[in-house]
């Protein structure tokens, strides 16, 4: 049966998206089969695996509305045993539609229970809120995956995260745990960077991942060529930190 893994941050720019990419195409490298589910309206994501989101028929709007089952929604990329239910915008609408909708939490949840067989790893990228469509993902996963990027506002916001969390597996999602915590955007050269690792490492220690995503220009390349970095540029850094995070991944799930 496979895990669900929801990587989520209301806060924007963190690394969700560059995570979610290359972690699944990282995963897949490692010949695990691997679904990854575009929950956020700007459907970078879907872009950054090539697909053409104007040409999305179904997605993940459909699946969370139940109009029709997430494998028929499921699009192969081109990352070796990676696929992708893909967004687009009218991802937007399905706050407003599903707010009188019963057990609206769990539509997500209900949706993936057919596909759980069939996949190693399912990855949510969720979009940078907290509304309906990221609680949805957190109801859905067994764990999830936050990224920080080592920047001054770093851990702006990530108490309310953590509330969030906790308030998810009080009501909703009792098995819901921390995956880790992912320090993204790493620069060496930088203070503040250093300063911030230490930081995020003394207060939550074993649940940081020792993998640490360092700032690599190929990985902001790699989605405007519609791949992922392993893809783009299997010899730079940004390939092989994302490579070292699903080793430490399945590492830590073996």
């Amino acid at each position: 049966m496979g895990k669900i893994i929801a990587i989520a941050n209301q806060k924007g720019g963190v690394g969700k998206t560059t995570t979610s990419i290359n972690l699944a195409a990282s995963l897949g490298v490692l010949e695990k089969k691997v679904m990854l589910i575009d929950a956020d309206p700007q459907a970078n994501a879907s872009s950054g695996l090539g697909i053409d989101v104007e040409t999305v028929e179904y997605g993940t709007y459909q699946v969370l509305e139940h109009s029709i089952s997430a494998k028929d929604a499921i699009i192969k990329t081109e990352s070796p045993n990676v696929d992708i239910i893909p967004a687009h915008i009218d991802l937007v609408a399905i706050e407003i539609e599903l707010v009188d909708k019963e057990d609206r939490e769990y539509m997500l949840k209900k949706a993936l229970v057919d596909l759980k067989d069939d996949y190693d790893y399912i990855l949510i990228d969720c979009a940078p809120s907290l509304g309906l469509i990221t609680l949805n993902s957190l109801v859905a996963a067994d764990s999830v995956i936050i990224p920080i990027q080592c920047e001054y506002f770093a851990l702006e916001g990530l108490g309310k995260l953590l509330n969030t969390i906790k308030s998810v597996q009080n009501i909703h999602n009792s098995d819901l745990d921390i995956e880790g915590l992912l320090l993204t955007m790493f620069d060496s050269r930088l203070r503040l960077s250093n300063q911030v690792v230490d930081e995020v490492r003394k207060h939550f220690s074993s649940m940081v991942f020792d993998t640490i995503i360092r700032r690599n220009t190929r990985l902001g390349e790699a989605p405007s060529y519609g791949e992922s970095i392993i893809a783009y540029d299997a010899t730079s850094k940004g390939a092989v930190n994302y490579l070292n995070l699903a080793q430490e991944l399945l590492k830590k799930n073996s």
